[in-house]
């Protein structure tokens, strides 16, 4: 079992620590609403990871650090402020692996998404959107124009009952 699922089950917005086993609530106004473009080809994240290595060189790599303007963000509850404020250190390593992604990336952002990422390692891409009608145009473009074979809608927070969380080794 994947080191985040405790995120999985805990619902609503969190900040994940560690390897994603440590889950930690984190305030959050707001509704926001995503289209996830999903890929035909995997990636595999110990080889995203082995890129990221590469790209960086031998620079020092950084402790993650949660954004101070994500979360002022999330807290503020406006997906605009939301989309400015998103980001990931992975990206340019799943771009790399493959590139077509990006221009994925590219049509959901001129689809009128606010903002769009590689979600994780890749290579799910996810699309922030304004609200339920825009993320519904988005999700009906991207497939319609063939830039992604497959897409799914979310919105979130997304609430869970009351779930005992474990720690996962």
């Amino acid at each position: 079992m994947g080191s985040d699922i405790p995120f999985l089950l805990a619902g609503g917005t969190a900040l994940g620590g560690g390897r994603g086993e440590r889950v930690v609530p984190t305030a959050t106004r707001g509704t926001y609403h995503w289209v996830f473009a999903l890929s035909d080809e995997g990636l595999s994240t110990p080889a995203v990871y082995a890129e990221c290595d590469r790209l960086r060189g031998a620079a020092p790599v950084p402790q993650p650090e949660p954004s101070a303007d994500l979360l002022a963000a999330l807290s503020f509850g406006n997906a605009e402020v939301v989309a400015d404020a998103m980001g990931n250190d992975l990206q340019e390593a799943a771009l790399s692996m493959q590139p077509a992604l990006a221009g994925v990336l590219e049509a959901g952002l001129s689809f009128g998404a606010l903002a769009g990422i590689v979600s994780g390692s890749g290579p799910t891409l996810a699309f922030l959107c304004r609200d339920a009608e825009s993320a519904i145009d988005l999700a009906v473009s991207l497939t319609a124009s063939g830039a992604a074979a497959d897409v799914r809608k979310a919105h979130g927070p997304a609430a869970v009952g009351p779930v005992e969380v474990a720690t996962c080794r």
